[in-house]
């Protein structure tokens, strides 16, 4: 068979990443959803287990993806479009609840104007292939999510034109952009808003005045990007994430709809030149195939009941269940990294020591996720915790329950 040497060749390097402990494990497949009662929140069944599982490893902060206001806009919208857009948005692929999403998130983050994507990953792609030049120098914090490492690359961005500061380094940023090589015309400094495996927050303030002492030196000026998907309808004083908290917006905002709205997609929101320039020139938004309707419709609704009396009340609860969670992990000893975030990180700091935590939080009902290198640096090997609004106080209690069975 063709390929025989090929399977081979990829069976080894397959042995690699399991013997350096960097292999992912099995796909779980969830079966069912247990509805919440008797004061605990919703329970998930696997595919072979007979248990029931609380799930700490999911991405839906605001607890929407089984709201039944989302669900119905949903089912609505595949009843009057369809369940497939047909086509690529220029060729007559956009929907009115494309146009609906777009122009509802940039209201919610308070931009001019937005488009939205398949995802943030494919967003940040996006972004990179419309604004790049040969004469663009890019700025990146040390810990971006590799969908910003691989928009630096899919932009052919060479090695004398970017430069990495070390972690939420202000300092580090100030040396880099000093450090701009002549002939630069337009500098991007890109950075999450919030970081998905630590769960703490860039400071956007201080990124925002460094990056304005040195605007007027470059044509185009110094433009600041945050990718906030774990952070937009998680945390701030109006669910709008890192911007939110901080009062100071980043000039281009790239997000999800795929964790807090419980959705899927993704959106940049921008000023309508560069939103515009993203529609002309980003193939990853060009040469695919939108979300369909149902997704437009269902996150849109998401958004409105994240902006909403509701939506505040799940944030609130959500803030004091992450509060519970953390006051009760420093009880028992274990170590986190400080953070307002839903995403509560214990650093356990052994990759043998992580996996046994997660198989032990799994034989008491727990879902939660290990990270270990590459995904985090060497000695940051974590099991990451993600607080939902839907968990309760029986639900935290349980988790911190098992936690303290674990033996130390």
């Amino acid at each position: 068979m063709a390929l025989d040497r090929l399977d081979q060749a990829l069976e080894v390097e397959l042995a690699e990443l399991r013997a350096e402990g960097r292999a992912k494990p099995p796909e779980r497949v969830i079966v069912g959803v247990i509805p919440p009662a008797d004061g605990k929140g919703p329970r998930y069944r696997l595919s072979g287990s007979p248990q029931e599982f609380i799930r700490m490893n999911s991405n839906s902060y605001l607890s929407l993806s089984l709201h039944p206001e989302v669900v119905a806009a949903a089912e609505e919208a595949a009843r009057r479009f369809g369940v497939g857009p047909g086509a690529v948005r220029f060729i007559d692929g956009t929907f009115a609840p494309h146009a609906a999403l777009e122009e509802r998130i940039a209201q919610f983050v308070e931009k001019p104007a937005a488009k939205i994507f398949n995802s943030a990953y494919t967003a940040n792609l996006g972004f990179a292939l419309a604004i790049a030049t040969a004469a663009t120098f890019w700025v990146g914090d040390q810990l971006n999510h590799n969908s910003i490492i691989r928009a630096m690359r899919i932009a052919n961005v060479p090695a004398g034109r970017k430069a990495i500061y070390g972690h939420n380094d202000m300092e580090g940023l100030r040396r880099c952009l000093e450090a701009v090589p002549a002939g630069i015309t337009r500098v991007v400094v890109i950075f999450d808003g919030v970081f998905s495996m630590r769960g703490d927050c860039s400071p956007l303030a201080r990124i925002a005045a460094i990056a304005q002492t040195f605007d007027r030196r470059f044509r185009d000026g110094v433009v600041t990007v945050m990718d906030d998907s774990h952070g937009i309808g998680a945390f701030g004083p109006s669910g709008r994430g890192a911007y939110d908290a901080a009062g100071v917006p980043a000039d281009v905002l790239i997000g999800t709809f795929g964790k807090a709205f419980g959705v899927n997609g993704g959106f940049i929101a921008a000023s309508p030149a560069l939103i515009e320039a993203v529609r002309q020139k980003a193939d990853t938004y060009i040469y695919t195939n939108p979300l369909g309707a149902a997704d437009c419709a269902a996150a849109l609704r998401a958004v409105e009941l994240c902006d909403s009396a509701e939506g505040r009340h799940r944030l609130e609860h959500l803030a004091s269940m992450v509060a519970r969670f953390r006051r009760g992990i420093a009880a028992l000893g274990w170590e986190s990294i400080p953070g307002p975030t839903p995403i509560v990180p214990l650093l356990v700091r052994d990759t043998p020591r992580v996996q046994a935590v997660v198989r032990h939080l799994f034989d008491h009902g727990i879902l939660a996720v290990g990270l270990t290198y590459p995904v985090v640096p060497r000695g940051d090997e974590t099991v990451r915790f993600q607080v939902n609004a839907a968990h309760t106080a029986a639900d935290i209690d349980a988790v911190l329950a098992a936690l303290a069975r674990f033996p130390r």
